[in-house]
This record gives C-alpha cells, sequence and structure tokens, in this order.
C-alpha cells in the first residue's frame, strides 16, 4: 500500500476543458497519482501551483494571461513541480523541449502517449529533491532569461535547490555571497542559506564576472553587496556587505576585485 509520501500529488492547467478532461480521465486509471487541482488561465495557475505544491504538473503552453513559461517563471523562485508539457503544434515550442529533453505532450495525445509520459514523470519523482531531475527545466528557464547579449555565454541566472520535498530557484541576482562547505557550496541570498553540489572552481566560471568576484579560495561575492573594505593583517582585508556580513579578501584575490 503506497503512503502519502509515495503519492503523486498532481494538478492539470489547460484552458480548453475537454483537454482537462482527456488528462483527468486518464489520471484516474492511476493509483498512485491524486488530483489536487485544475486551472484555466495563467494567473489561477500560479495561485494554484503556490498554494497546493504539486508533485506534477500538466501545463499547456498556450493559456490566456501569460503563457506557460511565464507561469513556471512566476512559481520557480517558492516551488518548482516535475511538468508536462501540453500543447498544440507549435515548432518553436517543440523544439525547445527536445533540445532540453523535456516531456511534452502534443495534442491530441494516445493513451500510450500519455502513459509514457506518466511513466518519465514517475521516474523523475523519484528522485524528486535531485537538480539532476529538474537539469533540463532549469536549463530551459535559465535560457529563457537571458539577455540577447547573454545567450552565448551561458552564465547561471538561476540554481536549483532543495526545498522540502521538492525543488526551488533562486534568482543569481538575489545571491549575496557563496563559500565553499566540503563538496558542496553553500549560497547566502536574502538571508537564507542553500546547498549546492558545485565546486567554487565551476561557479567562478559559471557567473558573470561583471556581477561576481572570488575574493578568496572559499568565498565568491556579489559586487553590488559590497559595503567598505578595511585592512586587516598580513596584507590581507576585511570585505563588509551591506548586510552586516564579514568576508576575507585575500592578498591573492585583491587584484581581481581592484580590476
Amino acid at each position: 500500500m503506497k503512503t502519502e509520501h509515495d503519492r503523486i500529488r498532481a494538478v492539470i492547467i489547460d484552458d480548453e476543458r475537454l483537454a482537462r478532461d482527456a488528462i483527468r480521465i486518464r489520471l484516474q486509471d492511476e493509483s498512485d497519482v491524486d488530483i489536487v487541482g485544475e486551472a484555466a488561465t495563467g494567473t489561477e495557475a500560479v495561485t494554484l501551483i503556490a498554494k497546493a505544491l504539486p508533485d506534477l504538473v500538466f501545463l499547456d503552453v498556450q493559456i490566456p494571461g501569460m503563457d506557460g513559461f511565464q507561469v513556471l517563471d512566476q512559481v520557480a523562485p517558492t516551488w518548482l513541480p516535475i511538468v508536462v508539457f501540453v500543447t498544440a503544434y507549435d515548432r518553436y515550442a517543440l523544439k525547445a523541449f527536445e533540445t532540453h529533453a523535456l516531456d511534452y505532450l502534443l495534442k491530441p495525445f494516445t493513451r500510450d502517449r500519455f502513459r509514457a509520459a506518466l511513466q518519465r514523470a514517475r521516474a523523475a519523482f523519484a528522485n524528486a529533491g535531485e537538480p539532476s531531475a529538474q537539469r533540463g527545466l532549469v536549463t530551459l528557464l535559465n535560457d529563457r532569461s537571458r539577455s540577447p547579449a547573454d545567450q552565448g555565454k551561458g552564465y547561471l541566472v538561476r540554481f536549483a535547490v532543495k526545498h522540502h520535498r521538492g525543488m526551488r530557484l533562486v534568482r543569481v541576482r538575489d545571491i549575496d555571497y557563496i563559500q565553499a562547505c566540503a563538496n558542496y557550496a553553500e549560497i547566502h541570498a536574502g538571508g537564507k542559506t542553500h546547498l549546492v553540489r558545485m565546486t567554487m572552481q565551476e561557479l567562478e566560471e559559471r557567473l558573470d564576472p561583471s556581477m561576481f568576484v572570488r575574493i578568496h579560495r572559499s568565498s565568491i561575492v556579489q559586487i553590488d553587496r559590497i559595503r567598505d573594505i578595511t585592512d586587516a593583517s598580513h596584507g590581507d582585508f576585511d570585505l563588509s556587505l551591506h548586510d552586516g556580513t564579514v568576508l576575507r579578501l585575500s592578498r591573492k584575490h585583491r587584484g581581481r576585485l581592484q580590476r
């Protein structure tokens, strides 16, 4: 018998009643899925996801008010569910899904195609809370958030971090500083701390150097968060941030900050 934590909590978002009916009828045959809500517009979808915190969302790309991608942009800082996109033929959307290895249902879809998508969602649910399970979706959202000038640079826009039983996204622009922590890195943003499995070298390469600078072998800081710099000892300096945090600026990295 499946426990509450083994069951997938799903919502259906589509402005077409018949499309919602088709998904609901198929889900009713699945013993491990509970439907916890439905929505027909972008605004309703954002409210529903924020309230229900579903594990899985069947998300129509073309819905009134805001499209499916905009819905995810709105909710991702709080909750990033597993997503199966639903769409009529849209070659731009389909190319994006295929490029990022994301699952989608092309209307009208067959029962077998639906079951295949649901099986992939189950596999992602089994790894809920692991960034690897959401890598394609995070990459898609990051790509859509970059300005045209930054498209080819590949700098990170958001980080996927664990949140309760799932994931949420932390925007890079909200980060104050990052510190090394064994095999992880601690992201400090808005008074909260999140762990990501990345090295400081990886982070230094993936963060925009016009925004972030390495100040120590174990610290990276957002430049705009720096309040002042004072002498410490042996050529090192203390770097104070606007939130009161004090970090050590090493001699080795002082030149980078000056530049």
